[in-house]
């Protein structure tokens, strides 16, 4: 497999192929699903909540930070994660953007 030549397209492609790639699996959708229904920070109960091994669950949650749709605090010996409230609402406008582009007029297929 060839690499993705990402320097080819503009930043804003590459930025919604990211965002498109770190919600196209469903244990993080699940991860981002457990913490807007908590509405708090959570501390070590995704293991129990998602049923997934916690390396697992911790390398879901490196992603989901890396791109920074959650942030996580470290309090004593874990570390809790909540929704990065700013970076959700740019990711949400920039996903909008994209896919309220105007349908075609006509039906070409």
């Amino acid at each position: 497999m060839g690499t993705s030549k990402t320097e080819i397209f503009t930043a804003q492609q590459n930025e919604i192929a990211l965002l498109a790639k770190v919600l196209g699996h469903p244990a993080r959708v699940a991860i981002l699903e457990h913490l807007f229904k908590m509405d708090s920070c959570v501390c070590g109960d995704l293991v129990q909540e998602i049923g997934l091994a916690q390396p697992t669950i911790s390398q879901h949650l490196k992603e989901l930070k890396l791109l920074g749709l959650i942030k996580g605090n470290v309090e004593g010996t874990s570390v809790c994660y909540c929704i990065d409230v700013e970076n959700w609402s740019k990711m949400k406008e920039t996903m909008h953007g994209f896919l309220n582009q105007d349908l075609p007029k006509t039906d070409c297929c």
